[in-house]
């Protein structure tokens, strides 16, 4: 049976609530010149503190909070080795990734058995009987609010200004004053915590609860949104969008009878593969901000 149209671009929007909270919050990190491979443990991280914390206070609101929180702490985390070590970036966003997914594994299964967490308060929907506008509140917040606002933030502010200077030129940032290790904690921190929300976003509003890999590799969805983008913050929420909407179709497709003898791997694999294509077409040509990958050290 066929879903109703308006049924699929709630669940696009739905689906595309993560992606663009941990996209805009990778954007903003590479914007500043550095590549936060960490995003897939962050939004683990996130989505698993919120859980842990939502059910042992009982309030959705500090399990959201607390997963916020984590999210800044995993953002300084690969600051520290970035930043203030000059580690290649992809070990240290790589190696932190695989920190906090294991320590979150791990602590699922002692705390839980290795089962699925118990069902903790998760965010109800608003508006659940307009068709479309039945959403979380994060989803109106992702849209509305927090892409509108790093749009404004990274165009028109002074944070924004320094931000871009340090990612395109740090040492004639540093030579006009503006320290390049400062500004770039406070992007890997602000970052994190967008990142954070989206993972979090899975857990307390989506599901209720936290299962292992519930990310299922999001994160670097979301690393190819931003390239996708070309760094700038319309274009990475359309691709959200755009990715969240194939993935809406390929389960439309699913239960279409015509579509019965394609295994469900393949459509499983066809918004990854879209994305996949829509970064090979955007690649050509593409121009990284000045000093991408790239630690600074004072001379």
């Amino acid at each position: 049976m066929n879903l109703p149209l308006w049924a699929m671009v709630t669940a696009m929007l739905t689906t595309a609530t993560p992606l663009v909270f941990g996209a805009l919050g990778e954007l903003v990190t590479e914007r500043a010149g550095v590549l936060n491979l960490g995003i897939e443990g962050t939004m683990y991280a996130g989505a698993f503190v919120g859980v842990l914390v939502a059910g042992s206070s009982g309030s959705v609101w500090i399990g959201l909070l607390a997963a916020l929180v984590t999210g800044v702490l995993a953002g300084l985390f690969v600051g520290v080795f970035t930043v203030t070590l000059g580690v290649n970036q992809h070990v240290a966003g790589i190696g932190t990734t695989l920190l906090l997914i294991a320590s979150c594994n791990f602590a699922s299964r002692l705390l839980y058995g290795g089962g699925s967490v118990p069902q903790v308060p998760k965010f109800s929907q608003l508006l659940p009987d307009v068709p479309v506008a039945s959403q979380y509140l994060l989803t109106y917040l992702a849209f509305l609010i927090v892409a509108p606002a790093m749009f404004v933030l990274l165009r028109s502010t002074g944070f924004g200004l320094r931000v871009r200077a340090v990612g395109d030129n740090p040492e004639a940032a540093d030579a006009a004053g503006i320290s390049v290790a400062r500004t770039r904690y406070a992007a890997l921190g602000l970052g994190g915590m967008l990142m954070a929300a989206g993972g979090a976003f899975i857990t307390l509003a989506m599901l209720g609860t936290f299962t292992l890999n519930i990310t299922n590799g999001r994160g670097w969805v979301c690393i190819a949104l931003v390239i996708f983008a070309r760094w700038r913050v319309i274009p990475a929420v359309l691709g959200g969008l755009l990715f969240a909407a194939v993935d809406a179709l390929q389960l439309q497709l699913v239960i279409t009878p015509q579509f019965a003898g394609i295994p469900q791997q393949l459509m499983s694999a066809l918004p990854y593969l879209v994305v996949i294509g829509a970064l090979v077409v955007a690649g050509r040509s593409l121009r990284y901000p000045g000093a991408y990958l790239k630690p600074y050290r004072r001379t």
